[in-house]
């Protein structure tokens, strides 16, 4: 397959034009007509993904979060930038990077699903999809029983493969509606407030955020930002491997960013 190919498919799931405004999701690096024979998925292209695409013999990288952000005034290799961007020029390597365009189409249902939240609707509208339905960034929907504060929090380490979470909040409370904002979701408290959630299940909440939350009555489960949105990778690697006859899709190993001492 060619890159364009694959983009064409990538944009079957999640429209380029689904993405936010700030946003920079698509093909950075690469030549839409270069052959593409194995695709290795990962959450973010660090040294060490972009060393492990080239060790496996990768001919594109496909990220979540774009390695390019901001302009360029210059591309150097002692620049950690420039560096990243240069070892993927030189090791013809393309970067496609799906970003907020998946959170609308695709982040959201897929952490629902892992806490089989109900009824489910969007947490921030954002557009509407083909037929006519609004989309957007996270999901609010009911838990299929009310459970106490500490109880979500162990359902959300259980579905999502953590160890620990964060937890603001009453650990006894009763919780039955529950919001999921896979990424950094100190933006969406106010929304989740609105919404009369209970609790929201997201990444990144610093201490005055989560205690402010609280006070406007939306308890918060800290999954961590990689925590939640690491099931981009598995959900791709299976997309591409159904949808793409004949291409190699291979994965970075689930591996947190930090660690605690």
């Amino acid at each position: 397959m060619k890159v364009q190919q694959i983009l064409e498919l990538i944009e079957k799931q999640c429209p380029l034009a689904a993405a936010e405004s700030w946003d920079n999701p698509g093909l950075l690096v690469g030549d839409p007509q270069a052959q593409v024979e194995k695709v290795y998925v990962a959450l973010d292209a660090t040294d060490e993904v972009i060393d492990h695409a080239i060790e496996a013999g990768a001919d594109l990288l496909l990220t979540h979060h774009p390695l390019i952000f901001g302009k360029i005034s210059r591309v150097r290799a002692d620049d950690f930038l420039g560096r990243r961007i240069m070892k993927l020029i030189e090791h013809r390597i393309s970067i496609v990077c799906m970003h907020t365009n998946f959170d609308v189409f695709g982040m959201a249902d897929l952490a629902s699903e892992k806490m089989a939240l109900q009824k489910t609707s969007p947490l921030e509208v954002t557009g509407e999809d083909a037929e006519g339905r609004a989309v957007g960034i996270g999901a609010v929907g009911e838990l299929k029983e009310e459970l106490s504060l500490t109880e979500v929090a162990d359902h959300v380490k259980e579905a999502f493969d953590l160890e620990q979470v964060k937890v603001f909040g009453d650990p006894f409370a009763r919780i039955k509606r529950a919001a999921v904002s896979p990424g950094s979701g100190k933006s969406m408290i106010e929304q989740a407030a609105a919404q009369d959630v209970q609790v929201l299940i997201t990444g990144d909440i610093d201490h005055h955020s989560g205690i402010d939350a609280v006070a406007q009555g939306v308890n918060i489960i800290d999954a961590g930002h990689y925590g939640m949105e690491h099931i981009f990778i598995p959900f791709m690697v299976k997309y591409l491997k159904e949808k793409a006859d004949g291409l190699s899709v291979c994965a970075e190993p689930f591996k947190e960013p930090f660690y605690y001492i």
